[in-house]
């Protein structure tokens, strides 16, 4: 399978797909309305079977993108690998569940679910996974605030926007110089 088999397969059903750069895997850009329909034809149409993972990475004004890792085994060692990313609004973070096609997509989801607020629509059981009972806010989000920098002066940068590296605070103390 190469890259142009799947975008030809995503395209011939009616997909707006596009191939987009990245390093490592073939990275395809489908749109967040055929998000479920993409992996049926990458699965069922190009043989693209394994799950490996879903997440998703903070666009800040862009929303939030979600990226999936597929996998196809075949002659021996050699396995075709694909990501497909969407990008969903971040006043409505909300996407279709993955968990019909792929079982392994139920974890993956909970896990993105909890971490950045995205919720997956239909799916059979999103309730929290890995923090605490209680815990409040988003952790991967990028205007999630860590616990430990409130409560401990952070070295060097603080968060997003706090220093700038053009103009340094006055009267901040420099590094002592070391020889190597």
């Amino acid at each position: 399978m190469s890259s142009s088999d799947a975008l030809d397969a995503l395209t011939a059903a009616g997909i707006e797909a596009t191939a987009a750069d990245s390093f490592g895997p073939t990275a395809i850009d489908v749109p967040a309305a055929s998000w479920v329909a993409a992996h049926e034809v990458l699965r069922d149409g190009v043989g693209l079977t394994f799950f490996d993972f879903l997440s998703a990475s903070d666009e800040l004004t862009d929303g939030f993108r979600v990226v999936t890792h597929l996998a196809d085994f075949w002659g021996g060692a050699h396995v075709d690998h694909l990501l497909v990313r969407t990008l969903i609004p971040r006043d409505k973070p909300e996407l279709a569940t993955l968990s019909d096609l792929y079982a392994g997509a139920n974890w993956h989801e909970r896990e993105t679910f909890e971490m950045f607020g995205i919720t997956f629509a239909d799916h059979p059981n999103l309730v929290p996974l890995l923090l605490p009972d209680g815990f409040e806010g988003n952790p991967l989000r990028k205007e999630f605030i860590l616990a430990s920098r409130v409560a401990k002066p952070w070295p060097g940068a603080k968060e997003p926007g706090e220093s700038s590296a053009a103009a340094p605070a006055a009267g901040a103390p420099s590094r002592r110089r070391t020889l190597p």
